[in-house]
């Protein structure tokens, strides 16, 4: 126990002292994160609300696809972006693999997926219950989807800190092709992995503490926002 302790005590003290090996993860971490979620979402928004409000061939067969390729399996991803960036893949001459931009690529494909079909839900929903009003006032399905969009704002929101959630814990696409390379491709989740192998535990549990704190942080943010599209509603 007092191995355990003393682990905490020197984790909590890299925190508070903000150590600069730490601060070089963490920062690393948030780039990579929230740059793959606002491509996710500047790509899986307007899919997703097209699959909720557009009627065409093929769209039950899309919305069923959306919904499965939540389920990814990251290490996959990682694959196949590892196999896209080689050397010998497509897009080896670009030289992006074990670099931050790979590991946005293969973030963004495993967070867009989940902003899309989220979205086609929310939109879908809010589409069916305006329907006769939309009917009534002669509205085109674009015009539709941008005001549907627009009304669902709150709850796109959610979506998009649901993906950014899902991507700052993502540890097997990004380890495939970021490599954790020190002070290039090392984000937390791939450090806490090394570091604990290395037996360096308080540098592990010193970036477990923040990522908790990023998990916790992301809850509320939800909450808030739910909490806000309510009293905006009955505003």
């Amino acid at each position: 126990m007092d191995g355990f302790w003393s682990v905490l005590g020197g984790a909590f003290a890299l925190v508070f002292a903000l150590d600069p090996d730490l601060l070089e993860i963490i920062g690393l971490s948030m780039r990579v994160t929230l740059t793959a979620v606002f491509f996710a979402c500047l790509i899986g928004l307007p899919l997703g609300a097209a699959v909720g409000v557009f009627r065409f061939p093929g769209r039950t067969f899309l919305s069923v696809t959306l919904n499965a390729l939540m389920g990814l399996p990251p290490v996959v991803v990682g694959l196949v972006v590892y196999l896209m960036l080689s050397a010998s893949g497509p897009f080896g001459p670009l030289r992006l693999l074990y670099t931050p931009s790979a590991m946005i690529i293969a973030q963004m494909i495993i967070v867009t997926p989940i902003v899309a079909a989220l979205t086609r839900q929310v939109v879908e929903d809010l589409n069916r219950e305006y329907a006769e009003q939309f009917a009534s006032l002669g509205v085109g399905a674009l015009d539709r989807m941008l005001s549907l969009l627009w009304d669902a704002r709150y709850s796109l929101l959610t979506v998009a800190l649901a993906g950014f959630g899902r991507a700052v814990a993502e540890v097997g696409a990004v380890l495939i092709v970021g490599g954790n390379i020190n002070h290039v491709t090392r984000v937390m989740t791939t450090t806490i992995a090394l570091e604990t192998s290395k037996g360096n535990l308080q540098l592990a549990l010193a970036l477990g503490v923040v990522l908790l704190a990023i998990a916790f942080s992301v809850t509320a943010c939800v909450m808030a926002l739910k909490a806000s599209a309510v009293r905006a509603a009955y505003a």
